[in-house]
């Protein structure tokens, strides 16, 4: 654990007792804060009291006596409403900050020079957060993982400022958390792709972006992806005030950063190019967004001073990422995918642009647009089984343009879908994919996708002849 200092003798509220918060209470009470606690869920409250934290209802408090409110990032800021909460702490001229800026702060106190790799986008985010952590840690750095993935980012292990740059923190950032992180200065943050999501958070897709762009506002060196218009603002703006930008396209060569054009990485060396890696020999990192991913890795990672050979093997040595085109089982030529964190259109077109024939499983609980955009993509579905509370809209979009039934859940249509595969694998020679990529969130019928995705695992590992990856 991260214990937060900058909090001793404070009087600290902190709301949102899930698993960060209750990190993050029990961090800033190891520091020395005088910490209040409260959520609206009782079980919640319990778990937390369980764990020596104090839990109070401080609606009736002086509130203008707190030093600050520590936000869960699932609490709502500003959209569609400021949680109650948050109305308290404004009235109360209190500023509202979550972990990511809690941590930001104890390390500029405790060891601002500490490498700390921050990662953000709408889409890639996990593999490259993910992919990153890998190489550093085949270079043999002590790398400490978390943030949006895995863990809690105060659950981390603490500031070491003796072991210099061996210890490196890579944190992955949603929009939530960089929301209550107004002074995050990594020494390389990487923004990766903008792309509609969480408009329900952020009220507009120019807020969201806007968000996402504090990752990078103080940032030693900014990594950005320029093949969408709010991310290559992002980039220009940043040159236009003279600070470092390393660029990631994969339609273009940059002057600084990493290109991957037809799969193929290179950076440039003054008037020379240098081929990082051909990621078609890659074991796991598929597709055009796969290699957006790896460029944006190769940078961060080269922004600390790595060597290519180090670079090359541990890109090349990366398993994948679970729930994220994360291959699963066989029959026969037919390949079991699990991309369960495709949540909208944007992250599953990342899949279904990766493979040639397939049967595809989508649906749950719809996010704004369907999957309309995906239509570019709809010649190479043989054939989509819809799960979920999208299915009827799903179904309504297919019409006509790729056969297609509803089964309503994962029970249903991993058989039927597994079936059809190999049915049509053996009919003509040819090999085909099984993909869940549902393009939709879970919370209809599951607590998250990784809970999804594991059943669906489940579901297809148990069925006749499916052997695993």
């Amino acid at each position: 654990m991260i214990p937060v200092t900058c909090y001793r003798g404070k009087r600290v509220a902190v709301f949102g007792l899930g698993g960060s918060g209750l990190v993050t209470a029990e961090a800033l009470i190891a520091g020395g804060a005088d910490v209040i606690a409260w959520d609206d869920n009782a079980e919640s409250r319990e778990a937390a009291a369980a764990r020596d934290i104090p839990v109070v209802d401080w609606r009736d408090t002086e509130f203008g006596a707190f030093a600050a409110l520590v936000l869960a990032p699932g609490v709502p800021l500003t959209h569609p409403k400021p949680h109650w909460s948050v109305e308290i702490a404004m009235a109360a001229g209190v500023e509202v900050i979550g972990d990511i800026e809690l941590f930001a702060r104890e390390r500029r106190a405790v060891a601002p020079k500490t490498p700390f790799v921050a990662i953000t986008g709408t889409n890639g985010k996990s593999t490259t957060t993910a992919l990153i952590a890998h190489i550093l840690s085949a270079a043999g750095k002590d790398v400490q993982l978390g943030g949006n993935i895995g863990r809690a980012v105060l659950s981390l292990e603490p500031f070491a400022p003796e072991r210099g740059s061996d210890r490196v923190y890579v944190v992955e950032c949603s929009s939530f958390q960089i929301d209550l992180a107004p002074s995050v200065d990594p020494t390389v943050a990487v923004q990766l792709n903008i792309s509609e999501d969480h408009l329900d958070r952020h009220g507009t897709l120019e807020a969201y972006a806007a968000v996402k762009e504090r990752l990078v506002r103080n940032a030693g060196v900014a990594v950005v992806g320029i093949d969408d218009p709010f991310s290559r603002a992002m980039a220009e703006r940043r040159e236009d005030m003279g600070l470092e930008v390393k660029r990631i396209s994969t339609h273009e060569s940059v002057k600084h950063g990493v290109w991957a054009i037809a799969g193929r990485l290179t950076e440039p060396h003054g008037l020379a190019q240098m081929i990082v890696a051909e990621m078609s020999r890659h074991p796991v990192l598929r597709g055009v967004h796969n290699a957006q991913n790896a460029a944006a890795a190769v940078a961060a990672v080269r922004s600390l001073g790595m060597g290519l050979d180090e670079v090359r093997a541990g890109l090349m040595s990366f398993p994948g990422l679970v729930h994220r085109m994360e291959p699963i089982g066989r029959v026969g030529r037919v390949t079991i995918v699990n991309d369960s964190k495709a949540t909208n259109a944007d992250a599953a077109a990342r899949a279904l642009s990766s493979y040639e024939r397939i049967f595809w499983i989508a649906g749950g609980k719809p996010k704004t647009g369907g999957i309309a955009a995906l239509s570019g993509y709809f010649p190479r579905i043989a054939k989509a089984f819809l799960i979920g509370e999208a299915a009827e809209a799903f179904a309504a979009t297919l019409e006509g343009q790729v056969a297609h039934e509803i089964a309503g859940t994962l029970d249903v249509a991993v058989p039927a879908a597994i079936a059809a595969a190999a049915a049509f694998s053996a009919a003509t020679g040819q090999d085909a994919v099984v993909l869940l990529s549902p393009a939709s969130a879970s919370f209809d019928q599951f607590k998250n996708f990784e809970v999804r995705g594991d059943h669906f695992r489940a579901l297809a590992l148990s069925q006749p002849d499916v052997t695993p990856f």
